[in-house]
């Protein structure tokens, strides 16, 4: 139940982020009426502005693309979640601190940030729990190998006495 939970998390998450994507494509015109919009005056018209807001736009849609890729199987993938899990935490972190430095609106504070930062601290808990309930199916497989291994070989011994002559009451 918690992989699962995992996956979808992952996969909403991915799907959420590629979505970023669409903002590389965003006209001028509309982060400029976006950027008024959010109360935070007249957008800055110059070079660096959109080529930092363009290529922050790609940097989250290609973390998106990472999340559905390791939403495909969070088990084989499990170095890869606890380092998402990490850097969401920090990074929500980071980008509280900033945008309280930068004086972002309230509201863009509290809906980038903080969500960030429950995300990784969610995604590191599914992730352990799913580790102890992989160590445990994997402590049960083992245990049921081992009891075959034993069976296997009493039955082995069994059949190999049987089989030179002897029965198994002239083994006292």
């Amino acid at each position: 139940m918690r992989i699962r939970l995992l996956k979808i998390l992952l996969r909403f998450s991915g799907i959420v982020t590629c979505a970023a994507f669409l903002a590389i494509f965003l006209p001028g015109d509309w982060m400029a009426s976006t950027h008024a919009w959010l109360g935070m005056g007249e957008f800055p018209r110059m070079p660096v502005v959109e080529y930092l807001a363009r290529s922050i736009a790609a940097l989250y849609g290609f973390h998106g693309v990472l999340l559905l890729i390791v939403a495909s199987d969070p088990l084989k993938y499990r170095t890869i979640v606890t380092y998402i899990a990490a850097v969401n935490l920090l990074f929500g972190i980071l980008v509280t601190a900033i945008d309280l430095h930068a004086g972002m609106p309230t509201e863009w504070t509290l809906f980038e940030g903080p969500p960030i930062a429950a995300l990784g601290i969610v995604l590191a808990w599914l992730n352990r729990s799913t580790a102890v309930d992989s160590l445990q199916s994997q402590s049960a497989v083992d245990s049921h190998s081992q009891r075959s291994t034993v069976a296997s070989a009493v039955a082995s011994t069994v059949a190999s006495t049987v089989a030179r002559g002897h029965s198994t009451d002239d083994c006292d």
